[in-house]
Protein backbone atom coordinates (compact mmCIF):
# COMPACT_ATOMS: atom_id res chain seq x y z
CA UNK A 1 0.00 0.00 0.00
CA UNK A 2 0.92 3.35 -0.99
CA UNK A 3 2.02 6.24 1.71
CA UNK A 4 -0.49 8.59 0.78
CA UNK A 5 1.67 10.91 3.68
CA UNK A 6 4.48 10.95 1.55
CA UNK A 7 5.86 13.81 -0.34
CA UNK A 8 8.47 11.94 -2.34
CA UNK A 9 7.67 9.11 -5.13
CA UNK A 10 8.20 5.48 -4.69
CA UNK A 11 10.84 6.04 -7.43
CA UNK A 12 13.12 8.79 -5.85
CA UNK A 13 12.78 6.93 -2.11
CA UNK A 14 13.92 3.86 -3.92
CA UNK A 15 16.74 5.99 -5.24
CA UNK A 16 17.40 7.56 -1.80
CA UNK A 17 17.55 4.03 -0.51
CA UNK A 18 19.53 2.43 -3.38
CA UNK A 19 22.18 5.64 -2.68
CA UNK A 20 22.04 5.06 0.81
CA UNK A 21 23.24 1.14 0.94
CA UNK A 22 25.74 1.97 -1.69
CA UNK A 23 27.43 4.57 0.41
CA UNK A 24 26.79 2.25 3.74
CA UNK A 25 28.60 -0.66 1.84
CA UNK A 26 31.44 1.66 0.76
CA UNK A 27 32.24 3.24 4.19
CA UNK A 28 31.62 -0.44 5.68
CA UNK A 29 34.79 -1.48 2.88
CA UNK A 30 36.63 1.89 4.45
CA UNK A 31 36.29 0.34 7.85
CA UNK A 32 37.49 -2.76 6.86
CA UNK A 33 40.63 -1.52 5.33
CA UNK A 34 41.13 0.57 8.65
CA UNK A 35 40.53 -2.08 10.66
CA UNK A 36 43.07 -4.13 8.53
CA UNK A 37 45.48 -1.60 8.33
CA UNK A 38 45.43 -1.07 12.30
CA UNK A 39 45.96 -4.14 12.90
CA UNK A 40 49.33 -4.52 10.87
CA UNK A 41 50.67 -1.66 13.08
CA UNK A 42 49.15 -3.79 16.21
CA UNK A 43 51.14 -6.45 15.84
CA UNK A 44 54.71 -5.12 14.74
CA UNK A 45 53.73 -3.18 17.94
CA UNK A 46 52.63 -5.42 20.54
CA UNK A 47 53.23 -9.32 18.36
CA UNK A 48 50.86 -11.41 16.56
CA UNK A 49 46.68 -11.02 17.97
CA UNK A 50 46.01 -14.80 18.48
CA UNK A 51 42.61 -15.35 17.74
CA UNK A 52 39.68 -13.71 16.30
CA UNK A 53 37.66 -13.55 19.61
CA UNK A 54 41.13 -11.56 20.88
CA UNK A 55 40.96 -9.25 17.90
CA UNK A 56 36.87 -8.50 18.69
CA UNK A 57 38.19 -7.76 22.38
CA UNK A 58 40.74 -5.87 20.84
CA UNK A 59 38.32 -3.64 18.41
CA UNK A 60 35.84 -2.75 21.40
CA UNK A 61 38.35 -2.23 24.22
CA UNK A 62 41.58 -1.25 23.05
CA UNK A 63 42.62 2.38 22.92
CA UNK A 64 44.73 1.21 19.84
CA UNK A 65 41.51 1.21 17.61
CA UNK A 66 39.36 3.29 19.71
CA UNK A 67 39.93 6.23 17.17
CA UNK A 68 37.76 4.13 14.33
CA UNK A 69 34.84 4.16 16.79
CA UNK A 70 33.40 7.31 14.95
CA UNK A 71 32.99 4.90 11.40
CA UNK A 72 31.71 2.29 13.17
CA UNK A 73 28.74 4.53 14.85
CA UNK A 74 27.86 6.05 11.05
CA UNK A 75 27.38 1.88 9.65
CA UNK A 76 25.69 1.61 12.74
CA UNK A 77 22.95 5.01 11.79
CA UNK A 78 23.31 4.11 8.53
CA UNK A 79 21.91 0.39 9.65
CA UNK A 80 19.10 1.97 11.76
CA UNK A 81 17.99 4.05 8.92
CA UNK A 82 18.09 1.56 6.28
CA UNK A 83 16.05 -0.44 8.59
CA UNK A 84 13.38 1.95 9.83
CA UNK A 85 9.83 1.20 9.75
CA UNK A 86 9.57 5.52 8.62
CA UNK A 87 10.01 6.03 5.15
CA UNK A 88 13.43 6.81 4.40
CA UNK A 89 13.88 10.69 3.52
CA UNK A 90 16.20 12.30 1.18
CA UNK A 91 17.23 15.06 3.90
CA UNK A 92 17.76 12.13 6.39
CA UNK A 93 20.12 10.49 4.25
CA UNK A 94 21.79 13.47 3.21
CA UNK A 95 22.42 14.23 6.37
CA UNK A 96 23.81 11.14 7.15
CA UNK A 97 25.86 11.46 4.02
CA UNK A 98 27.08 14.94 5.01
CA UNK A 99 28.19 13.67 8.84
CA UNK A 100 30.41 10.96 6.51
CA UNK A 101 32.31 13.60 4.76
CA UNK A 102 32.71 15.43 7.61
CA UNK A 103 34.39 12.27 9.43
CA UNK A 104 36.47 11.99 6.74
CA UNK A 105 38.92 14.84 6.74
CA UNK A 106 42.18 13.87 7.09
CA UNK A 107 44.25 16.64 9.16
CA UNK A 108 48.52 16.26 9.71
CA UNK A 109 49.40 16.35 13.13
CA UNK A 110 45.10 15.72 14.66
CA UNK A 111 45.28 13.78 17.74
CA UNK A 112 41.69 12.56 17.16
CA UNK A 113 40.19 10.88 14.05
CA UNK A 114 41.34 13.12 11.25
CA UNK A 115 45.01 12.49 12.22
CA UNK A 116 44.71 8.71 12.25
CA UNK A 117 43.04 9.05 9.58
CA UNK A 118 45.52 10.86 8.05
CA UNK A 119 48.10 8.73 8.99
CA UNK A 120 46.31 5.63 7.50
CA UNK A 121 46.30 7.06 4.07
CA UNK A 122 49.53 7.99 3.81
CA UNK A 123 50.47 4.29 5.02
CA UNK A 124 48.33 1.82 3.12
CA UNK A 125 46.99 2.11 -0.32
CA UNK A 126 44.11 0.12 0.18
CA UNK A 127 42.66 3.01 2.73
CA UNK A 128 42.86 5.61 0.06
CA UNK A 129 41.48 3.24 -2.68
CA UNK A 130 38.61 2.96 -0.19
CA UNK A 131 38.13 6.57 0.79
CA UNK A 132 38.09 7.75 -2.90
CA UNK A 133 35.14 5.16 -3.22
CA UNK A 134 33.13 6.70 -0.56
CA UNK A 135 34.24 10.08 -1.80
CA UNK A 136 32.91 9.65 -4.99
CA UNK A 137 29.42 8.44 -3.76
CA UNK A 138 29.39 12.09 -1.86
CA UNK A 139 29.77 13.98 -4.51
CA UNK A 140 27.71 12.35 -6.71
CA UNK A 141 24.42 12.62 -4.20
CA UNK A 142 24.81 16.45 -4.79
Amino acid sequence: MKNVLSVQPVAGREGVREHLTELREALLRLHKALIESERVGYEKTFGRIASSYQFLQLLTSDAWFAWLRPVSQLITAMDEMLEAKEPLTAAAAKALACRVKTLLVARMGDEGFSGHYDEALQRDPDVVFAHAEVAGLIRAAK
